[in-house]
């Protein structure tokens, strides 16, 4: 393969002097390790991308490349554009090579532990159970255990999972994660630990492992070191973008793969690190260079793509108050757009209106709804707003609510794959066979025990005799089961699945028209993958976010707004953003301010949100807010503070401005305040008579 110097002209052309530095970093078969520190709408990806490319094509053999990512779809258009560069480098046509190690920590974890299993004591034949089975695997283990009959009442699965979930990402013991993250649990810490071990128990016994184990098991193998130096030994360059939202067990992970750093450039931004609740740490980014010696060299993006030169100088001020970060300051050469607003409003039915009509009057200026979005701190802040914009008739659809792979006809269609691929999942055993009328829950344990017991659990299913009101309706599943068991056939098995539940579908759902095209959706996806295994793999550990209803949602129109938590904005970009909210209590959240470091990230999420705006930006800051239902006084108005991140001192960089205007607010009272001329519902009425 020809090199670099060979190409014709120079393909970095495009990149600026900091992204040519990184790309040109070390050479093919070893280098020093790297961060590069890649501001927001710096170019990272095309960074990564180029770096990828330029080692690929400089002789780096792409088998021999681990790229490590948070989604798979970051790792698809990393090995999209890695592709293009690359058949740019070398000159040659056809189709690049593929880089079959590209994909996310869990994805890449999964592959490894499939092919590790002999050696590490997990049976090869594992399945992989999403967070909602983890869920109710967790309830049947709490059940068991007669935790649900506890006089105080005892916490409850989400939250008991995502204590788990804490105590494994964050190598945090389990009292340090009661005591800092969930003090109302820290009473039951001797019941949770049994509780966790006994689910891990229970796992083990199935045959499954849950989204957190991935990253465990795949931790503990680099705690050995004949099979840490194997795994490491097959990989010359590592490269793992997003750094900033990686927890202690990733971290790890990338250590002891790569002790010396050799070959390793990771990439990220730590004023956007804001997963702080799934055990991510800004430490594992700021801690980096000082793991090796000498210390990792430091590319520094600082030329932003995306935002005017307005909104970067706000965004610099925001976060330059932050007392540990690398430093950097945005800069771009997008002229226009003015300064930020803060706008003032007097509660949340003026927020709710400001914005709908600051949306209108963007739309009138060309900016499309799906060019726009509305931003918030928590899911609840936005409820006023979207009564204001149905009534309004303005479309939307909002980002954080229920995932595809949660709704029960979904779940019901893949727990029939997940327990022909694993006849010891119980969890799956439990939810299919109670699909069948006349099976209970009682019938359901009775079966699955008799499975259990036995050295050919599909033999004992096909021979469990059934109460003769239940058989005939449970002999087409039987049959099915033992197809699919036997003799996997994809994903012509997802289609046998559908047209076995599509009767089932029809008894217990109204909208079953509706849902139907959720196990459309479904069947398109599996003719993506190669097997049912790794179907079932990916799905568990990157599901689609869409569901039926946000799809129906975003049909009503061909252009519609974009609410967004903050956190779900991350990565995001719009020609013009509001941010609500932006007050003491909101941001920062009253529940996120007991230590420096929670205060910290609450400046960090202020900072993504105001840093997705290209073109417009718009903070709204509410006065009061009018609170019901309490326990003392009633309901009342609260009033609310500007929020601490933007002190008097940094007034200079926005554009400070109240809503309605003094001539505004003064018509609107007039109107309110005249006797009406016309009598239109009187008019009205008259119709109909």
């Amino acid at each position: 393969m020809s090199t670099v110097a060979a190409a014709q002209d120079d393909p970095f052309a495009h990149l600026n002097a900091a992204q040519r530095e990184a790309v040109l970093h070390g050479g093919r078969r070893s280098s020093g390790p790297l961060l590069v520190v890649a501001g927001a709408g710096s170019g990272k990806t095309n960074t990564l991308a180029c770096r990828v490319a330029r080692l690929v094509a400089e002789g780096a053999d792409p088998q021999r490349i681990l790229l490590l990512t948070f989604s798979r779809r970051a790792a698809a258009e990393m090995d999209r554009r890695a592709g293009r560069m690359l058949l740019r480098l070398t000159g040659e046509g056809g189709k690049p090579p593929a880089l079959p190690w590209s994909g996310t920590f869990h994805s890449v974890g999964a592959r490894l532990l499939r092919e590790y299993a002999p050696r590490i004591g997990v049976p090869e034949a594992f399945t992989i159970q999403d967070r909602g089975d983890s869920e109710d695997l967790l309830a049947l283990v709490r059940h068991a255990r007669g935790l649900a009959d506890t006089e105080r009442r005892f916490p409850g699965k989400a939250t008991c999972l995502a204590v788990y979930s804490r105590v494994v990402n964050g190598v945090v013991p389990l009292g340090d994660v009661l005591a800092h993250a969930f003090p109302w649990c820290a009473a039951f810490e001797a019941e949770l630990r049994g509780l966790f071990e006994a689910y891990v128990q229970e796992k083990q016994s199935q045959h499954v492992l849950d989204y957190d184990d991935l990253l465990l098991y795949w931790a503990h193998m680099m705690g050995d070191a004949a099979l840490a130096a194997d795994i490491g030994a097959r990989f010359d360059h590592v490269l793992v973008d997003e750094y900033q939202d990686t927890n202690a067990l990733q971290a790890r992970i990338l250590l002891g793969l790569k002790p010396t750093g050799d070959g390793v450039t990771v990439v990220g931004d730590d004023a956007q690190a804001i997963y702080s609740f799934r055990a991510a740490t800004v430490r594992n980014i700021l801690d980096f260079p000082a793991h090796f010696d000498p210390p990792a060299r430091i590319v520094t993006l600082e030329r932003n793509y995306r935002s005017t030169r307005g909104i970067l100088d706000a965004s610099n001020a925001v976060i330059a108050l932050s007392p540990e970060r690398f430093g950097k300051t945005l800069w771009s050469e997008r002229a226009g757009g003015g300064r930020p607003r803060l706008v003032a409003v007097r509660d949340d039915a003026d927020q709710a209106r400001c914005v709908a009509e600051t949306v209108l009057a963007h739309a009138e200026g060309g900016i499309a709804l799906k060019s726009q979005a509305v931003l918030f701190r928590s899911a609840s802040h936005s409820a006023t707003l979207e009564i204001e914009l149905v009534r309004r008739g303005i479309p939307f659809v909002k980002y954080g609510g229920l995932r595809f792979l949660e709704a029960a006809h979904v779940k019901d269609v893949l727990a029939v794959l997940r327990w022909a691929e694993n006849p010891r999942s119980r969890l799956a055993g439990f939810r299919v066979a109670r699909l069948t009328p006349g099976v209970g829950g009682r019938l359901a344990t009775r079966l699955l025990d008799t499975m259990a017991q036995s050295a050919d659990p599909v033999a004992a299913l096909q021979s469990f005799d059934m109460p003769a009101n239940v058989d005939e309706g449970w002999q087409p599943f039987a049959a099915l089961y033992t197809q699919l068991h036997r003799a996997s056939a994809w994903p012509a098995d997802l289609e046998h699945a559908v047209r076995w539940y599509e009767p089932h579908l029809a008894r217990m759902h109204d909208d079953a028209h509706v849902r139907r095209g959720d196990l459309a959706q479904l069947q398109r996806i599996a003719a993506t993958y190669a097997s049912r295994e790794r179907f079932l793999t990916e799905l568990a550990l990157d599901p689609p976010a869409a569901t039926s209803d946000e799809s129906r949602d975003g049909g009503r129109d061909d252009d519609y707004l974009i609410l967004s938590t903050i956190h779900s904005a991350k990565g995001q970009e719009w020609k013009a953003v509001q941010v609500l909210n932006v007050v003491d209590g909101c941001i920062p959240s009253d529940l996120s301010t007991g230590s420096q470091a929670e205060i910290e990230e609450e400046r960090r999420l202020l900072y993504v949100a105001m840093t997705r705006a290209k073109d417009h930006l718009a903070l709204i800051v509410p006065q009061r807010f009018y609170v019901t239902q309490q326990a003392r006084g009633g309901d009342r108005h609260v009033y609310a503070s500007r929020t601490r991140f933007i002190p008097d001192a940094l007034l200079d960089k926005f554009d400070s401005q109240a809503w309605p205007s003094a001539d505004e607010a003064a018509r609107a009272s007039a109107l309110r305040a005249a006797e009406p001329v016309v009598d239109l519902a009187a008019k009205m009425r008259g119709l109909w008579r």
